[in-house]
């Protein structure tokens, strides 16, 4: 539930200051409930109009150390966090983690952000798709006490999800989740070892599947499974024709074995833009999509997709 305070939302409940109906009597007796709220013969108040069921969240980011064992899912699991968010407010976090590193967890859904020098709360607003006032208010500042290098924490409504730099929602069609790239294809091999010797060896594994592939067949148009900026674009050895999308929430998806792509270096899109169309090139032995998900410069399971 979320917490109103002062025209903005923190926290999981509802709670707010309330307004008075009408305008209240000055003479109201003693006991008299004018609106909701008991007063006095002096109109003072004296019976609170709410009062908040939770706590308030802290509101400082979490710093959180490394110990060994550490991976991002079990990091994500004990904090009641998603990697999406893990890897959102570490940007250029690299695999595997490190022995004594620090990561920077936001307290709630959301990320932690630091402030560069051209940032201001409007900008940061339209960045995560939150109002401006949420930016400031949460993080108890003034437009004039935003600087660079200050660090904030952003709540950002995980059923909305973040923006593109150009103000529009990264995923306005399934928020949080994985689109299908080639909506209704079925999914002929998914992520991990395998005993197909066309694969290369990985984690250990003689041979291992860093993707996930869907059977579609020439020409078929492929998607952006989630919203961000074209980092790549054109052939890589194994991929072949490949596009490389690097998230809203800093991971970075590969479409690869492509026919031809529709898209340009720099471009952002949204979920559901087409990006390309299937093809086998590179190293693949027939038509079909290869998707990879990659957290920190790993592969990683990219789980279930919408629609697939």
């Amino acid at each position: 539930m979320a917490v109103v305070i002062s025209g903005y939302s923190v926290g999981n409940s509802n709670f707010s200051f309330g307004s008075r109906a009408g305008a209240l009597n000055a003479s109201a007796a003693e006991g008299v409930d004018v609106g909701g709220v008991a007063m006095s013969r002096d109109s003072t108040i004296i019976q609170p109009v709410a009062i908040p069921t939770t706590p308030l969240p802290d509101r400082k980011p979490i710093l959180y150390r490394v110990a060994a064992g550490d991976t991002l899912d079990t990091i994500a699991r004990s904090f009641g966090v998603t990697m999406r968010e893990i890897t959102w407010s570490n940007p250029g976090l690299r695999q595997p983690l490190k022995l004594g590193q620090t990561l920077e967890l936001p307290p709630l859904p959301g990320v932690v952000v630091t402030v560069k020098p051209d940032d201001t709360a409007a900008s940061l607003a339209a960045s995560y798709g939150v109002d401006p006032t949420i930016v400031l208010g949460f993080n108890d500042l003034r437009a004039a006490d935003l600087r660079p290098g200050l660090r904030l924490v952003i709540p950002v409504d995980p059923q909305v999800g973040p923006n593109l730099s150009t103000g529009v929602p990264a995923d306005p069609i399934y928020p949080g989740q994985f689109l299908c790239p080639v909506v209704g294809a079925p999914i002929i091999q998914r992520f991990g070892p395998t005993s197909l010797a066309i694969e290369p060896s990985f984690g250990g594994y003689l041979h291992f599947h860093t993707g996930v592939d869907l059977l579609a067949g020439y020409g078929t148009p492929i998607v952006s499974a989630a919203g961000g900026r074209v980092t790549a674009v054109g052939s890589a050895d194994y991929f072949g024709i490949r596009v490389q999308i690097t998230d809203r929430f800093g991971l970075v998806e590969v479409y690869a074995h492509m026919e031809q792509v529709a898209v340009a270096l720099g471009q952002e899109v949204q979920q559901g833009d087409k990006i390309g169309y299937v093809g086998s090139t590179g190293l693949s032995l027939g038509s079909h999509l290869h998707f990879q998900l990659e957290v920190g410069g790993l592969p990683t399971d990219p789980g279930p997709f919408v629609g697939c």
